[in-house]
């Protein structure tokens, strides 16, 4: 437990039970002890899912300075917020952009809708786009090319910002609570289903971190020379051998199935070929035209509809088997599309919601889906977070949910040892040394 993990400041809402500072259970257990024990039964589910939002890739350090990727808010403050005239000029999102848009379609870039969620922009541009892409009308032509700019704008500037905040040397700190993270939930036991982790961000933290770690993982994408999505695949596992004189076979332990439900900055068209999505290395999408998908009723082609449609499906499938579990985390409920899936797996008497939130309270700042889910007092919506927002360690932050509240298990020492050793052996090739004299 970090030193800030008194324990002390979590609020875990139950259902209708609250447990907080000044509340106990009968074996006079302090909240934390209490959330992080039933934690470990969620963690036990027969099918269990984890959807991580964008404050899982941002990380708040001492300096009170956001690392890695930003969250939805900054990110769209970026290029659209006062002050920030020369980033948006960066990327061809010009005052005369901007006015056309306002006057002859209504899109005003500075409203508050648009000012903090970039995808809700998206979701309206690209509905527009759609619907002007035959008009004949002089006025309408011209507003036509100011969406098409504005549109290209934004997606370029998302991309290299993402990309940017990934590559940066303090990012390393985000890619290490990953790390943890799939060490921990490799602990999970064998005689279960393969877990799975869906994700709205478009940072590659979560594959960079199960590479590193050993961690075989399946996400819709086959192929060796040319990577292709193919949605069949989300039905394969991958097996070893138990005994090499016969054919017995089982799935491997840490196996994860992994769904990014709004793209990836390494996912791009294709025109060629059965299946119109390939994956490429980070270092091939220099060009800013990785398929960032944004949720939108008007799929621009069947490139665009295929991954997006088929990942939110295999999503949905996830969340509403027998006995399902899902924990939400860094996410802040500004997806109708995830939502809806959501609400709807709540009608399985036997799914089970674990959310990492601050819980609500009331006042005009509070997320109001998180209210209402605290309102409905189901059992088994479960809410685990820090009210107070002037402390240091917040329970619903993701590095204390990886450090503090997903129990360790029984983590081989020995990866330290072998990190200890890559590392040594790094340094020696980075300072020249080839061990003679």
């Amino acid at each position: 437990m970090t030193t800030e993990a008194s324990g002390y400041g979590l609020t875990f809402l139950k259902g209708g039970k609250r447990y907080s500072d000044s509340t106990a259970d009968s074996t006079r257990r302090i909240p934390f002890e209490i959330a992080k024990s039933d934690f470990n039964e969620v963690l036990s589910s027969k099918n269990l899912t984890f959807l991580f939002g964008s404050g899982c890739s941002s990380y708040l350090s001492a300096a009170k300075k956001e690392q890695g990727i930003p969250t939805m808010g900054p990110l769209a403050q970026g290029i659209l917020a006062e002050g920030n005239e020369n980033v948006a000029l960066k990327y061809g999102l010009t005052p005369e952009v901007r006015e056309v848009l306002k006057e002859i379609l209504g899109i005003d870039l500075a409203d508050g809708e648009y000012a903090w969620n970039l995808e809700r922009l998206m979701e309206v541009l690209f509905g527009f786009q759609f619907a002007l892409a035959k008009t004949e009308n002089q006025a309408l032509i011209k507003a036509k090319e100011s969406l098409d700019t504005a549109i290209e704008a934004i997606k370029k500037y998302v991309f290299e910002t993402c990309k940017a905040g990934q590559e940066q040397t303090s990012s390393n700190e985000v890619l290490n609570l990953y790390q943890n993270f799939y060490r921990k939930l490799s602990q999970r036991s064998r005689s279960l289903p393969r877990p799975t982790v869906a994700t709205t961000n478009y940072d590659l933290f979560n594959e960079i971190a199960m590479d590193r770690t050993g961690v075989p993982y399946i996400n819709g994408f086959l192929g060796s020379v040319e990577k292709r999505f193919n949605p069949a695949s989300f039905r394969y596992t991958i097996a070893q051998q138990l005994d090499s004189s016969s054919q017995r076979w089982t799935s491997l332990d840490n196996l994860v199935y992994f769904l990014k439900l709004h793209g990836s900055l390494n996912w791009h068209a294709v025109d060629t070929g059965l299946f119109p999505v390939a994956e490429r290395p980070l270092s091939e999408s220099g060009d800013g035209e990785a398929m960032l998908i944004y949720p939108t009723p008007a799929k621009q082609n069947a490139s665009f509809a295929a991954p997006y449609s088929d990942m939110f499906r295999e999503f949905q499938a996830k969340v509403v088997q027998e006995q399902s579990a899902l924990v939400t985390i860094g996410y802040g409920f500004g997806d109708e599309h995830v939502n809806n899936i959501i609400y709807q797996a709540l009608t399985i008497p036997n799914f089970r919601l674990v959310i990492f939130a601050k819980p609500e309270t009331g006042d005009e700042t509070s997320n109001k889906h998180v209210k209402m889910l605290q309102e409905l007092k189901d059992p088994r919506i479960w809410i685990i977070g820090t009210e107070d927002t002037n402390t240091e360690w917040k329970a619903h932050y993701f590095k204390n949910f990886v450090e503090d509240i997903m129990p360790s298990g029984d983590i081989d020492p020995a990866e330290d040892a072998i990190k200890n050793v890559v590392d040594l052996l790094a340094s020696f090739k980075k300072d020249g040394n080839s061990g003679h004299e």
